[in-house]
């Protein structure tokens, strides 16, 4: 027998009541928690754009965070689509943990690190990459679900892909801007 349960390696279609019954509170939990952190990523992502208006910098960021927003409203509708309530509360936490965030110590009291920059691109990086497996996981979901739309999903990896390519060039820029060239 194959490895997903039929003699011929085929998956086997569950319906819709099955997928929600058996995984939706799980399911829920792990939708809502990306759905916070793309607060927390388009936040920061907005943030930095703003502090980098009017350079090419600024306005991938700008584009990055737009994005982000799309992805968010995209995790809202999979949720009202597989019956499963938004948790308002873990985005409201999203929200808080990016302002405080900006509190941390970085050798400067009253001005900002040129750390800073270089410090936050790295955790959108690290952000992207987190959101890519997350549409991954629910991509593989969108074969025995069909409240999942796959192509919208193939369609977020492909963007989380480019968003983390700019950001790596984005960062590798700020560490020759704060180090010097290698």
């Amino acid at each position: 027998m194959a490895a997903s349960g039929t003699p011929d390696g085929q998956r086997q279609p569950r319906s819709a009541t099955a997928v929600a019954g058996k995984t939706g509170p799980l399911l829920g939990i792990y939708i809502n928690d990306h759905l916070a952190g793309s607060g927390l990523g388009g936040e920061l992502a907005a943030r930095a754009a703003r502090r980098q208006a009017g350079t090419p910098a600024g306005a991938a960021l700008a584009r990055v965070a737009e994005e982000i927003s799309g992805e968010r409203q995209a995790l809202r509708e999979i949720l009202r689509n597989l019956g499963l309530p938004v948790r308002e509360y873990k985005i409201l936490a999203g929200w808080l943990l990016e302002k405080a965030a900006r509190l941390k110590p970085n050798g400067h009291l009253v001005d900002r690190s040129p750390l800073s920059d270089l410090e936050e691109l790295e955790i959108m990086r690290v952000a992207v990459e987190g959101k890519v497996c997350g549409f991954r996981t629910l991509r593989e979901l969108a074969e025995t679900d069909d409240r999942l739309d796959p192509d919208q999903l193939d369609g977020f990896i492909a963007q989380g892909r480019r968003q983390a390519d700019t950001l790596e060039e984005l960062r590798v820029d700020a560490v020759h801007q704060i180090f010097g060239p290698a």
